[in-house]
This record gives structure tokens, sequence and C-alpha cells, in this order.
């Protein structure tokens, strides 16, 4: 079988951590782009979505209470509290009345 060169230019990381992912796999990088392209010739075009992806409420209100306690533990209107899991922490900053202005 015939083949084409391109030459492109990719990260050092991103070259090489790709790399260790499709070694692991018995790949080449070489043979995952060729993979990509074909798949991309079935779907014709991206063969996965190509977008943001917009948080759901639970995400928004996580993202919400960590900023206000981090603003919170900054001003020093809250002092950090021992807690005896991430579930006792989550339970405390979830069963809070929201006072922010979201």
């Amino acid at each position: 079988m015939k083949t084409a060169t391109y030459n492109i230019r990719i990260d050092p990381g991103v070259k090489e951590s790709a790399e260790k992912i499709y070694s692991s796999l018995g790949l080449k990088l070489s043979d995952a782009i060729n993979v990509f392209l074909h798949k991309s010739i079935m779907h014709y075009g991206f063969p996965f979505d190509v977008r943001y992806q917009q948080p759901n409420e639970n995400l928004l209100n996580a993202l919400y209470a960590s900023e206000r306690l981090v603003n919170e533990y900054t001003n020093g209107t809250r002092k950090p509290a021992p807690y005896n899991s991430v579930r006792d922490f989550l339970n405390e900053i979830l069963n809070e009345e929201d006072d922010s202005d979201v």
C-alpha cells in the first residue's frame, strides 16, 4: 500500500503523552492518527463532539460554593474546621443557605 507523508507541528508534551497512551495499546502515534482520519471519514467530520460542555446545575452550585468558601477563608470570616471525611465537608457546604448573589 502506498503512503503519503504529512508533517505536523505538535507540542512536545502532548506528543509524549499521546505516544505513551498509544504505545500501551500497541500502536505508534502515526497508527493512532490514521485511525482518527479513518473515523473522521466514516463520520464526515470529527468522530467526537468538538464543543464546550455546558456545566449542569449541580456542578455550578459546587463551583459557587467552593468559591464562596475560598473567599471566606481568605477574608477571615470562616476558620478551618476539622472534618472526618470529604463527605462531612461536602454535607456542611451543601446544607448551608446560599446567601450569594447567584
